[in-house]
């Protein structure tokens, strides 16, 4: 048990760039610290608290002997004993290797299914490295230049393992079985790695290109993608480079094959491909690894229980979210789910457009492996599932196994979306395989689903990075029941020392005779190890703000948790005043702007604030509506009073919200928010003679149309040749007006401008 005598310590409430919420349009907010709202389940349904006090969790594995490991974005590894363990042990740390940025960091782990007599633990990472470099390259940031959304700051990808001593630590030097995954711009990283029936270690990693242009490696090469070396300019229809690294086993033989946007089949103990992998003769070894490809970012993959297939979750651009079926991982055929020719079932318009050799040789010949399921980001996943629409990350894939769920539940899949907070179930058809006719929702209002997994009794648990949780989904069943906790406390608020009765013993369960077990975090740091009895005594030394959790735990594993606030205050304990003083809401940014920051904070006890106990938070905020939006966070700037950020390059819709956030000397938080919003401008899009159909970004429309976009932003365009234009006579691409390439990008200027392409009559042949 810890020393009774202790002092709130700042809680970290931040959120990678996985977080999707609505956001209201206001300018300046300011607010203290708030608790989550529950998620909502059916009805017999509970999804509780399993493991809390975590920071930005990304993964989760259970060990066949009931130890569980929490892998965390900033590249700490967390092990407990069990469920029931309430005191994190780390296991490992990587954060000097990890680059946590964007939606980069750790986000891949899975423990040897024969542990502990293979007492291997197997992560997979954003490695902060260029291609053949060292770590750590970047830190936890990107300068400008290079800017992460401008030429990008390069990393690869690392797949390790590590070998654990008894107590769940790692021990020794982290064996490299695979670096690879080059990655230009800050989203689409690593993935998953997990184990299938067959012994086989299963890697996938995603494209590691631009979301904000149809990217084929116009923006500098750096991966060094063909035909030309690194610092070279692709340009179509010969470019291989971008998202085009997702279909690079398709290159000619001789050319690099790189792991981008692929799902992998490798050795656990050596990181080589396996026998019999579709390219197991190939003389790459690349090649040899690689059993599926054409994907954009199959974050969340896993084998359908008793079987060989694989379902992958893929993250779509700006319309389709896929799961995709690998019928037999371990036979010889190479999957091609078509991005980025594809997107969903259809072509994606802004590589089609651009007349790519890689895209046009798929169209013409063997085409796309279409999506098993696909839903689109503007419509319900399933009708009146409760769930918003609009940004959409699919980011967890599991199947039900020996739970208790009703009958209904039987062998389905359940996925997750992180930007919708909702976990649905796609529920078996007559033929045994799950049926997208009958998807329904399981979790509503979760807060970020990152990752979904099978665990003790066959629950499904997942992970909330926005709550810093592990959550377990039961359905309880016979004489067993979950327990209510209640928590109160006498006093609740006082001068320091503070000596505080805490009274568990009003819990109950439902089911009559049942002893519970109880857990509390009486020092507010989010661990429940201060006690384990039904009413322990506290005493509160200094003046702060705590709220003390109480955990009750049934004979069966089911729990529930219940919070009381105690304010030591002499004075009146309040939360600080904070103030941004620079940049103001009447800001507009273009991108590439570099925005100097300033502010404060102060209150009663403490007085001004030091610089230390400031954090300023950078989030980007992408909306396809006018309040729907999902969120990335760019940058945190800890412990500083001002400095500068460069603005990023994104579609628009979107603003960026700048946070401060003070912690005063009792734990006490206040925050504000400033919402910058960008400064724009209209393109028009024509042709000569008008009606042809031109390719902006993501999206063909027949000219003339017009495009709002953030000065200083990139944009791709294409005019596609061979087009019935006049008369329904055909015409051939000729010029832009601009002079560029028939596929060429455009920054957007300060003032409105016009872009033209220009086509030939075809007299007697094109």
């Amino acid at each position: 048990m810890r020393h009774s005598h202790a002092s709130a310590r700042p809680k970290s409430g931040r959120l990678a760039g996985f977080l999707a919420v609505s956001l209201a349009a206001a300018t300046l907010t300011t607010a203290a610290t708030t608790s989550t709202a529950a998620a909502a389940v059916p009805t017999g349904f509970t999804d509780t608290v399993a493991i809390s006090g975590l920071t930005n969790p990304t993964v989760a594995a259970f060990a066949p002997d009931g130890r569980v490991f929490i892998g965390e974005k900033s590249g700490i590894v967390k092990t407990f004993d069990s469920l029931a363990d309430t005191s994190a042990t780390v296991a490992v740390d990587l954060r000097t290797a990890v680059q946590d940025f964007w939606d980069r960091g750790l986000l891949g782990m899975t423990i040897d299914p024969q542990y502990p007599a293979r007492p291997y633990l197997y992560v997979l990472y954003s490695f902060d490295a260029a291609p053949g470099g060292t770590a750590p390259r970047w830190g936890d940031a990107c300068p400008t230049p290079p800017g992460a959304t401008e030429d990008g700051c390069v990393i690869t990808g690392r797949l390790s393992r590590l070998t654990l001593d008894a107590s769940g630590v790692a021990t020794g030097a982290e064996q490299v079985l695979l670096t690879d995954w080059c990655q230009q711009y800050p989203s689409h990283s690593i993935g998953s790695v997990t184990f299938g029936p067959d012994g086989a270690l299963y890697v996938g990693g995603g494209d590691g290109a631009s979301f904000n242009f149809a990217d084929w490696g116009q923006r500098g090469n750096p991966c060094a993608d063909p035909p030309s070396p690194a610092g070279v300019n692709l340009s179509p229809p010969t470019a291989e480079g971008g998202a085009l690294r997702a279909q690079s086993v398709r290159r000619p033989a001789g050319e690099p094959v790189t792991l981008d946007g692929s799902i992998v089949r490798v050795n656990p103990d050596t990181g080589a491909g396996m026998p019999g992998n579709p390219f197991a003769a190939s003389a790459n070894l690349n090649a040899r690894r690689i059993i599926a490809y054409g994907m954009r970012n199959e974050f969340r993959f896993g084998f359908r229980p008793g079987t060989n297939e694989l379902w992958a979750g893929d993250v779509g651009w700006n319309t389709w979210e896929e799961i995709n079926r690998i019928p037999n991982a371990t036979d010889a055929v190479a999957e091609n789910f078509g991005w980025p020719c594809y997107e969903g079932a259809a072509r994606q318009s802004g590589y089609d457009g651009a007349n790519l050799n890689v895209c046009e040789t798929l169209y013409t010949g063997a085409g796309q492996t279409a999506p098993y399921h696909a839903y689109n980001h503007s419509a319900n996943v399933a009708p009146g599932d409760g769930c918003p629409t609009g940004g959409s990350s699919i980011s967890g894939i599991a199947f039900e196994t020996t739970s208790t769920y009703p009958a209904a539940y039987d062998g389905a899949l359940f996925f997750a979306d992180s930007s919708r907070g909702c976990i649905w179930a796609m529920r078996q058809g007559a033929n045994g395989q799950p049926d997208p006719t009958q998807i329904v929702p399981l979790v509503t209002g979760a807060n970020v689903p990152v990752y979904l997994t099978i665990g003790p009794g066959g629950d499904l648990f997942y992970l909330a990075l926005g709550a810093g949780q592990l959550r377990r989904v039961s359905y309880p069943t016979g004489t067993n029941h979950a327990p209510t906790a209640v928590a109160t406390a006498n006093p609740t608020s006082g001068a320091a020392p503070l000596t505080v009765q805490f009274t568990g013993s009003g819990s109950s369960d439902p089911d009559l005779g049942t002893t519970l077990s109880y857990a509390w975090d009486l020092d507010g740091d989010g661990a429940y190890d201060d006690s384990t009895l039904d009413n322990p005594q506290w005493t509160y030394l200094t003046q702060q703000a705590v709220t003390a959790r109480l955990r009750v735990t049934d004979p069966g594993g089911l729990s529930d948790t219940a919070t009381v606030a105690i304010a030591v205050d002499n004075p009146p304990s309040v939360n600080p005043v904070v103030t941004i003083d620079n940049p103001t809401a009447a800001l507009q940014w273009s991108v590439g702007q570099n925005v100097p920051f300033a502010g404060r904070a102060s209150d009663p006890q403490d007085g001004t604030l030091p610089a230390s106990a400031l954090t300023w938070q950078l989030t980007l905020q992408h909306c396809t509506t006018s309040t729907s939006c999902h969120a990335h966070n760019v940058q945190s700037f800890p412990g500083v009073a001002s400095g500068s950020f460069v603005a990023p390059d994104h579609p628009y819709p979107s603003y960026l919200d700048l946070t401060l956030t003070a912690t005063d000397s009792d734990g006490n938080t206040g925050s504000t928010t400033v919402r910058l919003n960008p400064r724009t401008v209209v393109l028009t899009f024509q042709s000569n003679p008008s009606g042809a159909q031109l390719t902006v970004g993501t999206v063909t429309q027949v000219a003339p149309f017009t495009r709002t976009v953030i000065v200083g932003s990139n944009n791709s365009i294409s005019a596609p040749s061979r087009q019935n234009l006049t008369l329904g006579l055909q015409y051939r691409y000729a010029s832009w007006s601009d002079g560029g390439a028939q596929s060429h990008n455009v920054v957007a200027p300060a003032t409105a401008a016009t872009y033209r392409a220009n086509y030939q009559l075809c007299l007697f042949t094109c």
